[in-house]
């Protein structure tokens, strides 16, 4: 009789009675491949918006990319942007705003997705406005940081703004950051 553990086990373990070793994820909490996903939900509120910078640094930093590092800034500046733009501009009463980063370790990027629940505000192309201004810099910084960025319809409603950061590999990110520390 095969032992009931809720676990998978190969036939040579069940005939063993061993269980099978649990699948292990690379380095950094990265798959195999690389990739590593967050997807999280904030209110939509300045709060929700810091707190999304938050578990995005907290989340890099899992997959080896140090909260100093040059690409962690860079995204964390991104998803600032964006999801301040997300609460300013997208937010409808009730709703929450959604983040999602995926480190595509192959392509060598992350690419930041921030989805609102409001179609009609869409971007626009960044313009820089007048220094007597203090707002209206967000996309414009984006722009910057971002090898591409740009939007499309979510279903059922609402828009995702994303925009795609150019990584290295979280080894080299966590040099580089020990070595500036260093110097």
């Amino acid at each position: 009789m095969v032992p009931m553990t809720g676990k998978r086990m190969s036939a040579a373990e069940q005939a063993d009675g061993l269980e099978e070793a649990p699948s292990v994820r690379r380095g950094f909490g990265l798959s195999g491949n690389g990739y590593g996903s967050l997807s999280r939900q904030f209110p939509s509120t300045p709060q929700g918006a810091q707190e999304a910078r938050h578990a995005v640094v907290r989340q890099l930093g899992q997959w080896g990319f140090g909260p100093m590092a040059d690409v962690s800034c860079t995204v964390a500046l991104v998803v600032a942007e964006l999801a301040a733009n997300a609460v300013r501009h997208g937010s409808l009463p009730g709703t929450e705003f959604v983040v999602r980063v995926d480190h595509e370790g192959a392509a060598s990027r992350f690419r930041i997705e921030v989805s609102d629940a409001r179609l009609g505000r869409t971007p626009e192309e960044p313009v820089l406005p007048p220094d007597d201004r203090e707002s209206g810099r967000g996309l414009f910084l984006v722009e910057c940081l971002a090898s591409r960025w740009g939007w499309e319809p979510r279903h059922p409603i609402g828009k995702t703004v994303w925009a795609e950061v150019a990584a290295g590999r979280p080894q080299e990110a966590s040099v580089r950051t020990r070595e500036a520390s260093v110097d």
